[in-house]
């Protein structure tokens, strides 16, 4: 029966999902729009991200926030040797080179962690004020699903005037639009695109952290799946658009909640195609997506 208290319940479920694929697209937007490259290895930032804070409350018994920030840091730095080392070396090739490199980074973090962590799934058990349920209203959730929620916003927010107001901010956004006039007006543009990949590996190694926090679980297929769907949602929002990123995270996780929810159990199960579908929908009435500008050709 659906009752208020039940709708309210879904509307929270879809937040915290959403905001995880906002996370997780924004990232991939951020070296699109620079680069127009298509990073498949960006859900594996995630899936190192959660093995990294694994490692940190575990072996290191840091506090939860701690974990997260080594997280973020450890997997920042990796995003930008990754750019030095695979992409940096492409650039100016066909776009196609580097989406194939990207499938093959993709495919070394996967198979690396399966050699040497094993491919068997590890619980992640959050501290017990994290995972402390509350009661109000009707509603149950947990103290987790508010932190999700809340740091998503706080990162969207603090990107968003990075990009906005600082120097290097719109630096990045000078690249977006023309990445070879931006060189010739004296930016150092290889600077610009590793804080780029930096910035996107950061905010996939939190999407990580959040993700495994949620579910309670890490292993080394763990972030194909969001990372594919975040992929989905940024199409959605309009790739290589901010807003359009945020917008397509959150409408893909109220879609795929809410179609769980509130369809007949033996439907339910098809929520991963019905994403993909939703895709499909979307590009037909509109091929740019729904915040995205017409592609014009960039000299």
């Amino acid at each position: 029966m659906l009752t208020p208290s039940y709708v309210a319940q879904q509307v929270i479920n879809a937040l915290n999902i959403g905001s995880i694929y906002a996370l997780v697209a924004i990232g991939l937007t951020v070296v699109y729009g620079i680069l127009r490259l298509i990073n498949f290895a960006h859900g594996d930032m995630m899936t190192v991200g959660a093995y990294v804070a694994l490692a940190a409350l575990t072996a290191l018994a840091m506090p939860a926030v701690a974990a997260l920030l080594i997280a973020m840091l450890v997997v920042s730095a990796l995003g930008i040797v990754i750019e030095r080392l695979a992409y940096r070396p492409l650039r100016g090739a066909p776009e196609v080179a580097m989406l194939i490199t990207s499938l093959a980074i993709s495919s070394l973090i996967q198979n690396g962690a399966t050699m040497t962590l094993t491919a068997q799934p590890r619980p992640v058990r959050l501290p017990a004020e994290l995972t402390q349920r509350i009661s109000a209203l009707g509603l149950s959730f947990a103290v987790m699903d508010v932190i999700i929620i809340a740091l998503a916003i706080a990162l969207m927010v603090a990107l968003t005037l990075f990009v906005q107001r600082t120097t290097l901010g719109i630096a990045m956004r000078a690249c977006s639009e023309n990445v070879r006039v931006t060189q010739l007006m004296g930016i150092d543009v290889n600077r610009v695109i590793a804080v780029a990949f930096a910035i996107s590996a950061g905010l996939a190694a939190a999407a990580g952290v959040l993700w495994t926090g949620k579910f309670g679980i890490v292993d080394p297929f763990t972030g194909f799946l969001p990372g594919l769907k975040a992929f989905v949602a940024a199409v959605i929002g309009g790739i290589g658009n901010i807003p359009g990123a945020m917008l397509g995270g959150y409408l893909l996780g109220f879609a795929e909640v809410f179609f769980v929810a509130f369809m007949p159990p033996e439907v339910s199960g098809y929520r991963d195609a019905f994403v993909f579908v939703l895709l499909l929908i979307v590009l037909l009435v509109r091929p740019s997506g729904l915040l995205g500008a017409r592609e014009v050709n960039r000299a």
